[in-house]
């Protein structure tokens, strides 16, 4: 990905973007409850929010795949941003924006219309419709850090993306965006995190919900955590566990992990049902806000009896979380 930064734009990005800390602990997803016509119910919305707001979260976040960003319209988008940013700062809870679009164009001008919001941070994606060339990278990921001034940015960089960036390639394009504080991560081997460290500890790099034991010893800094979407507080447990008692924390999360393949990732299989669906299936037997399992059209989501099903096994397999 090396490249003479100098061809790429005529501007610089912003110096010294940040006057808090970077971001850590266990986040939560801000999932779209829907109204009985199928669009998003914004009142459930609300009160979702409050509830994630009083958990021991360390903030909230949009947008990711849990928000199913990739389905909203522009007014949808602007409308969710601008109810989290008031329930959030109402209550003094960290919260962090999702911008992330097929379009790099319109993330980009997402980014620029939020960017007064006062969110903690901004996540996004690469471009991900046509796969960018490392040049490409480079470009959209200044731009961003142009765009963004002195809001901190934090890039998503999922399993199923269809272009994987390495840890040293993160570390390059901290190179040309300062502002970059964090990337969210599908995590990896003691290999893999001994990689992590050398990224310093000016960079927060986070895992998935159900490998945060494992990780936090080695160097992972948090998690927008899917096992928050089943239980938020369940999840700051979780994570807490790790720091004080390690191997009550493994213990922990091997049964969370068995709990998963056992009940849960079957569904994947059986109904095609995806990584959102899951999500929002977890959030919906967790029983704690306004949130079914219904995805927004044209997407499939688990049954009333698969809720019910999911909400037992849980308790009875992993009780802690509750």
């Amino acid at each position: 990905m090396t490249r003479d930064l100098n061809s790429i734009t005529n501007h610089k990005p912003a110096q010294d973007p940040f006057g808090i800390d970077r971001p850590t602990g266990i986040w939560g997803a801000v999932l779209l409850p829907l109204d009985n016509s199928g669009g998003i119910s914004w009142t459930a919305l609300t009160e979702e929010l409050e509830i994630l707001c009083k958990t021991d979260l360390a903030g909230i976040y949009t947008n990711g795949s849990a928000g199913e960003f990739h389905n909203q319209t522009d007014a949808e988008f602007d409308r969710i941003a601008d109810t989290v940013s008031n329930v959030a700062r109402k209550f003094g809870k960290p919260f962090q924006i999702g911008v992330s679009c097929t379009n790099p164009r319109v993330a980009r001008q997402r980014l620029e219309r939020v960017r007064e919001l006062g969110a903690t941070a901004v996540q996004f994606t690469l471009p991900d419709w046509w796969p960018p060339s490392s040049y490409e990278v480079f470009r959209f990921v200044e731009g961003m850090q142009y765009s963004a001034q002195d809001t901190p940015l934090v890039i998503y960089n999922p399993p199923h993306a269809k272009v994987r960036l390495s840890l040293p390639q993160l570390s390059e394009l901290r190179s040309i965006a300062p502002g970059l504080v964090g990337a969210k991560l599908s995590g990896g081997d003691t290999n893999w995190y001994e990689e992590r460290r050398k990224l310093g500890e000016d960079f927060s790099v986070f895992v998935p919900g159900h490998t945060v034991a494992f990780g936090r010893p080695q160097g992972a800094d948090g998690s927008y955590s899917n096992v928050a979407c089943l239980s938020p507080n369940g999840a700051v447990r979780l994570w807490n566990l790790a720091g004080s008692d390690p191997n009550a924390a493994q213990d922990l999360e091997i049964r969370i992990q068995i709990f998963l393949k056992k009940f849960v990732l079957p569904l994947a299989k059986r109904d095609g049902l995806s990584d959102p669906a899951l999500d929002k299936l977890l959030t919906a037997a967790g029983g704690w806000g306004p949130v079914g399992p219904a995805l927004l059209w044209p997407y499939s989501s688990a049954t009333a009896d698969d809720v019910s099903a999911i909400s037992l096994a849980a308790r009875k397999s992993i009780p802690e979380l509750f």
